[in-house]
């Protein structure tokens, strides 16, 4: 329909389905959702389908280096930003 707004749902909307579809408790969904927000922060507002490996690792390694993450918790941010549908 000429005119008509792209009709996709976004894509925290994407990563709750996502989630809920698979079971995750309400308190995963939510962190993954942060993860992708945040992600998206670091590099600029760059769409996350934008970015490649190495700009995912350059976000895991901020994390270790910059805000002195867990390994666990860079684990649980991979996991958030490779979460396929």
């Amino acid at each position: 329909m000429p005119g008509s707004k792209d009709q996709s749902p976004k894509l925290l909307d994407q990563v709750r389905r996502v989630c809920q579809r698979r079971q995750y408790s309400d308190h995963t969904e939510r962190a993954y959702v942060r993860w992708v927000t945040r992600c998206v922060r670091v590099h600029n507002t760059i769409h996350p389908r934008r970015l490649d490996e190495d700009d995912i690792r350059a976000f895991l390694n901020h994390l270790a280096s910059d805000r002195n993450v867990a390994a666990s918790t860079q684990n649980q941010a991979l996991n958030a930003l490779t979460e396929r549908t």
